[in-house]
């Protein structure tokens, strides 16, 4: 049986400024990914958290339409389609399945599921489907499905993702060490199972 992936979309799959530039335009700013320390945004943009929220979700469909791929994240995850069973699990609400498929379809990503969950919290999703190994970029999701379902969790690293963690959790700077660490860990395991 192929193990399954579960992987988030927003800063993980796609390139983690994605939405800089729709946020720039829209409030009139200059902000680039080091100037975004926390992941909830209202807390590092001067803008009304009402009047933030309202405009994001007027503009998700777009943004998440047009969004860039994270570097190498398409030739790895193609590397993957036939080794293992790709679980996509994104925040992003259930109304935008069409857009994020149409997306994954425009850039010739495969997948074997999309679950749009609408909220951050995974782990459910995450049991429910038994993955094996969870790719992230938001710290708290990261620490929590590694801690509540004890399977290792790959952090892209960014700068709102600075917080201490767990061994378990591995911090990686791009997709190519993400593959790298992946053979290790396959290497590792198949060396116990043996």
């Amino acid at each position: 049986m192929k193990m399954k992936f579960g992987i988030d979309i927003d800063g993980t799959v796609t390139h983690p400024n994605s939405l800089l530039p729709y946020i720039n335009e829209a409030f009139q700013l200059q902000l680039t990914l080091d100037d975004i320390t926390e992941y909830e945004l209202t807390n590092v943009i001067d803008v009304d958290p009402k009047a933030f929220y309202e405009w994001f979700v007027k503009t998700e469909p777009r943004m998440y339409g047009e969004s860039p791929l994270a570097k190498g994240a398409k030739e790895v995850l193609t590397k993957w389609k036939e080794k293992f069973e790709l679980y996509f699990i994104s925040a992003r609400s259930s109304n935008l399945i069409d857009v994020t498929e149409n997306w994954f379809n425009t850039n010739d990503l495969f997948y074997h599921h999309i679950e749009l969950i609408g909220s951050h919290n995974k782990v459910e999703v995450a049991k429910k489907y038994q993955v094996d190994l969870f790719f992230e970029d938001k710290h708290d999701n990261a620490v929590m499905i590694h801690e509540q379902l004890q399977i290792p969790v790959i952090l892209f690293d960014t700068p709102y993702n600075q917080d201490p963690i767990p061994e378990g959790v591995v911090r990686v700077k791009n997709w190519h060490e993400a593959e790298i660490w992946v053979e290790k860990w396959l290497k590792m395991k198949s060396k116990v199972t043996n």
